[in-house]
Parts: structure tokens; sequence; C-alpha cells
């Protein structure tokens, strides 16, 4: 059976890259989550996938000065002042609301939600017994040469965190190459597919496993790359028969928004 990966946290369900979406995906019974790294203008590293604030945060309200709202901008106290859940509640972006799969109890636990540190999530990882792949993602400036790789492993031997409990996962393919060479006891996963519309570009078939965009590979595909020793799991597949399209074809992995359609 393929895992089932939530898609940063379960995010059907919860706001995104939040510690609520997190707990959500464990309770789904999730073999683990995604979730995006990033860095405040302080050099803490946080959890938030978009290079802007604006959509997922009430920052325009509460920093009506600071378009665009680049998160590398904002220092870690000012990222934690704000409200990162109550826009969930608000737009229902998976229309989960309004189908009655969330109750008033959970629109409000959304409400307040803070942008998480990495130092959060891990522990909250470990603490759960759980897994998590760490997907680290290009920094806006002015962080683009912020030594992520560097830091992130650091504060993995900081909190002992146990390598079993990790994957490393970038689109930026010598990031990864840096993992393998300081800490080869951690697992990597190679991103493909940044492109909505261009071929997925394989290269030399490197790494042991592949994070493929959906709406660019076959089953046949995966099929070939299976018998050259290569898994590959697919982003972000949230339509029923898509999934069990790819778990018959042999995926490693989905990485869904609805986690809850592979456990219950």
């Amino acid at each position: 059976m393929a895992l089932v990966i939530a898609h940063r946290g379960a995010r059907s369900l919860a706001p995104e890259n939040t510690m609520l979406a997190a707990r959500k995906a464990l309770e789904l019974g999730a073999d683990l989550w995604e979730t995006d790294i990033s860095v405040s203008a302080d050099g803490q590293l946080v959890l938030i996938h978009d290079d802007s604030l604006v959509r997922t945060t009430n920052v325009k309200k509460l920093y009506p000065d600071r378009d665009p709202w680049t998160v590398t901008t904002f220092t870690l106290s000012e990222l934690r002042n704000l409200d990162a859940g109550s826009w969930f509640a608000d737009t229902d972006p998976f229309g989960q609301i309004k189908s009655g799969k969330l109750s008033r109890v959970d629109q409000a636990a959304c409400r307040g939600e803070k942008i998480p540190t990495l130092r959060e999530a891990l522990a909250f990882t470990q603490s759960a017994g759980w897994r998590v792949n760490l997907e680290l993602k290009r920094l806006p400036p002015p962080m683009e040469t912020f030594p992520v790789v560097e830091r992130v492993l650091g504060l993995i031997d900081e909190l002992r965190i146990d390598a079993e409990r990790l994957v490393i996962s970038s689109f930026n393919h010598h990031w990864l190459r840096a993992v393998q060479t300081l800490r080869p006891d951690i697992r990597v996963e190679a991103l493909i597919g940044f492109s909505e519309t261009d071929p997925l570009d394989w290269g030399a078939l490197e790494f042991p496993v592949y994070n493929a965009r959906s709406t660019l590979i076959t089953g046949n595909e995966i099929r070939r790359l299976l018998r050259k020793g290569i898994r590959v799991n697919v982003f972000t597949v949230n339509d029923r028969a898509k999934i069990s399209q790819f778990i018959a074809a042999g995926a490693a992995g989905i990485i869904t928004d609805f986690p809850q359609w592979m456990t219950r």
C-alpha cells in the first residue's frame, strides 16, 4: 500500500502548515505529514509555503505598510503576532465547511492559529512517534543565501530527532546532495515538476526517491522507474480515481490534501 502523505498537514480540514493541520493529519492516520520550510528576517526557521504572507495570514491588516509582505522580511516575533488560521474558516478553501465536514468547534479552533517554528514541528513529530517530510524551498530576498541546509540539520541534531522520522525534499537538488554528504542517514527525496507544463526532468536518476507532479506523470512511467529501482511519490493528488490509479501503478506514496480518503 502506498504511504499516505498529508500535504502541508491535513490542509483540507485545517489551515495549512499549522500545528492544527499536523494534529489533524496524525488523528486521521496519515503515515507522515509534509510541510514547507522558510526563514524569518532574524534567521528563525518557520513553516509556510508562499513567499508572501498575504494568502494565509492577516498580515495586511496588522502591517498595512509592508507590501509585498514577504515572509523573509518579518522577524519571528512579528510572524508569531499574525493569525494564520482565520482565513481558512472565512474562505473554506476546500469546501469542507460547506459540506458539513467541519463542526463549529473545528472552525473556531482555526482562528488564532500561529505560524509554527520548525522547532515546534520537529518536537511534535518526535513526541508523537510520527514522521515528517521537510520541503526546503527557495528563499526570497533578502535571505537567498541563508544556509538553510546547515541550519535545518543543526536543529535536527540539537533536538536529537531520530533520522528514521525524517525526509528532506526539495526542488533544489544541490541542497539534497549537501544533506546526503552531511547526514547520509537522513532520507532525501527529489522534487520534480516545478513547472506545471514542462516535461518532468529526471536527470541522471541519482536519487532513490522522486516526488513528481501528478499531472505530468503516468502509471506506465511509474512502472518503468520501479523496474530501475526508483520509487516515486506523486503530488498533489486530490482525485479519488487518480489516487487508485497511482496506487495500482506502484506509487510509493500519495501526497494529498485529503488523507482521510485513504485512511477511513
